[in-house]
């Protein structure tokens, strides 16, 4: 903790990164306000801010790790309560190019809960912390800055039940969580400031979610999520997570518009129709008590404000503000979490942060590995927009040995699970011990017996 407290930081958006930001800003303001559109307080169904909310949504390893750190104690709180917990790869199903990994025991943790669960037990918690407020139910309209527009002082700001009456809350520091949706470009444009430069990659990513009680558990003992990932051979498919209150999330999805349905039936037939069976074979022992409802992610989005040349002093940008990745990949909350860690050491000497060192920084920290491994990872589709470079072209056909190869070997399952969970930089895979692993798994593939699937082959030991 700083030995220097400077007076308020605003957080716009009560989101996960937000709170997050919020946590962190604590140890060095000695008051931080969250202002969000919506009402948050006690809310325990999806909200109107989260339309993505119902879909299966989890911690990747190292948000799990950060979540820990943040919030001493949160794990075990949430997990009494319901929630589910395991190994990242032995107590998860995956399924990748239609082979079942080999579970390996990576010491690891997958979380898995529902979206406003999770976001309950942080708000909570970050709500406790004295120093901090919510504002609920009002919607920020724009930064207060100095006469020379260099630095951002506080911002104008509207709540709901004020019957038009605009108010001024001035700040040391704002720092935008607002999402995918944030206005932060229009305001440094409004501002005088260059326009921020956009990378979009189109997916035509569509998902339908639908939530089960268990009737008759699909599950081996300790699993907590069947994972069947698509591929460029079949762009389909589906993530059925068990969650709090014994009850179970699919998600399924479908790239470049082949979106599965929203009626029950035509959601079931899409289950039915993935090359792997378990998400479908999993309804026996389900019954449904929602009805399936529809997202569409048409693009991955990143801002490049690292690119900059300039940038008001007191603004600084978080979460999907800055990046939104392809969700069937969850990155999305752990790298929200890594970013915060970023905040926390730039607003730890006291003072205002240099925003455009921030900015470098969260891009290298938080934002480089994800995206270059993700959003670079869809190329894989032939559908999917974008320069297939001679490296790209190498890198993906390297990746694909290396995925067949988890479905044999402990050790590359282990590996990639690793930096899938963002706790090893992408390069480690490259290293020539596990190069030469991935390159020999498809003659030990020919001389090991094929595992099954479903819940007996779930049984067979690792």
């Amino acid at each position: 903790m700083s030995g220097v407290r400077r007076d308020r930081a605003i957080v716009i958006g009560g989101s996960i990164a937000g709170l997050f930001a919020a946590r962190v800003l604590s140890d060095h303001f000695a008051e931080v306000v969250v202002v969000d559109r919506d009402e948050i307080s006690g809310v325990t169904e999806p909200r109107r801010g989260v339309p993505q909310g119902r879909q299966v949504h989890g911690l990747q390893a190292r948000g799990q790790i950060i979540l820990e750190e943040l919030f001493p104690g949160i794990t075990k709180q949430i997990v009494a309560d319901g929630g589910v917990i395991g190994d990242m790869c032995a107590d998860i199903r995956w399924f990748l190019h239609g082979k079942r990994m080999r579970p390996a025991r990576t010491g690891l943790a997958a979380l898995t809960v529902s979206r406003p669960f999770l976001e309950r037990y942080l708000r909570e918690r970050v709500a406790a912390i004295p120093q901090v407020r919510f504002v609920e139910r009002c919607n920020v309209l724009s930064l207060e800055t100095t006469a020379d527009r260099a630095r951002v002082t506080g911002v104008r700001m509207l709540r709901e039940e004020a019957a038009g009456t605009e108010e001024v809350l001035d700040a040391d520091l704002v720092v935008d969580a607002a999402g995918r949706g944030s206005r932060v470009p229009a305001w440094l444009t409004e501002l005088g400031y260059p326009k921020v430069e956009e990378e979009r990659k189109k997916i035509g990513l569509g998902y339908t979610t639908r939530q089960y009680r268990i009737v008759d558990s699909p599950y081996a003992e300790n699993e907590v999520s069947i994972g069947i990932v698509s591929s460029a051979a079949e762009p389909r498919g589906a993530i059925a997570a068990r969650i709090e209150d014994d009850r179970v999330t699919i998600t399924a999805y479908g790239l470049l518009g082949d979106h599965p349905p929203t009626d029950p039936e035509g959601f079931d037939a899409f289950l039915g129709s993935l090359r792997v069976p378990d998400a479908h074979r999993a309804l026996a022992g389900l019954e449904p008590v929602t009805e399936p409802v529809g997202y569409r992610f048409p693009a991955n989005q990143r801002r490049r404000y690292e690119r900059m040349g300039r940038f008001p002093a007191g603004l600084l940008v978080t979460g999907d503000g800055v990046c939104s990745f392809n969700p069937t990949y969850a990155q999305g909350m752990t790298v929200a979490a890594v970013s915060a860690l970023v905040i926390r050491r730039h607003v730890a000497g006291g003072g205002t942060p240099d925003p455009l060192a921030y900015l470098r920084d969260l891009a290298r920290e938080a934002v480089d590995g994800p995206w270059e491994l993700m959003a670079g990872g869809d190329l894989a589709f032939p559908g999917v927009e974008g320069e297939r470079t001679f490296h790209v072209r190498l890198v993906l056909a390297y990746m694909r040995r290396l995925q067949e190869a988890t479905t044999v070997d402990e050790r590359v399952a282990d590996a990639f699970m690793r930096v899938f969970g963002l706790v090893d930089p992408p390069g480690t895979l490259m290293r020539p011990g596990l190069a030469a692993r991935v390159l020999t798994a498809p003659l030990r593939r020919r001389l090991r017996p094929a595992r099954g699937s479903g819940r007996e082959a779930a049984r067979q030991p690792a």
